[in-house]
């Protein structure tokens, strides 16, 4: 599981790993049992607080996604609900959807170059995995 936290972002850390974590849970690249790494992990890995971490898991646990198994640590619940149809992942993104299309609006850009950037964004973020 490879996550990717932003400190400039406005979206508070334990925010971002919470959705980063659902999405992957959602789309089924995290499947139920898989082990995700430790709070002391996360937090050297990307210099960020441990309790901001532990936030993030323990929500995730609130919300069903996660559950604590003794001796392995935070895992995907058995009964994470994945949402894998193409609509119901579109709606997770829905969100940043409408913050990129309201950015690029006060920018002034056209349609045209705003997909023609999440196209090749897209191409590189897979070509990464």
């Amino acid at each position: 599981m490879s996550l990717h936290i932003e400190p400039s972002s406005p979206d508070p850390i334990y925010r971002q790993i919470v959705g980063q974590v659902a999405r992957m849970v959602a789309a089924g690249q995290c499947p139920p049992g898989t082990r995700l790494p430790s709070v002391r992990e996360v937090a050297a890995a990307h210099a960020v607080n441990p309790m901001t971490v532990s936030k993030a898991y323990a929500q995730l646990e609130a919300q069903g996604l996660l559950e604590r198994q003794r001796g392995k640590g935070m895992v995907v619940a058995a009964q994470a609900p994945a949402s894998r149809s193409i609509r119901d992942r579109l709606q997770a993104l829905a969100p940043a959807l409408e913050e990129v299309a309201r950015q690029a609006g006060q920018l002034g850009l056209e349609e045209g170059p705003v997909i023609e950037a999440l196209r090749q964004r897209m191409q590189n973020e897979n070509r990464e995995q």
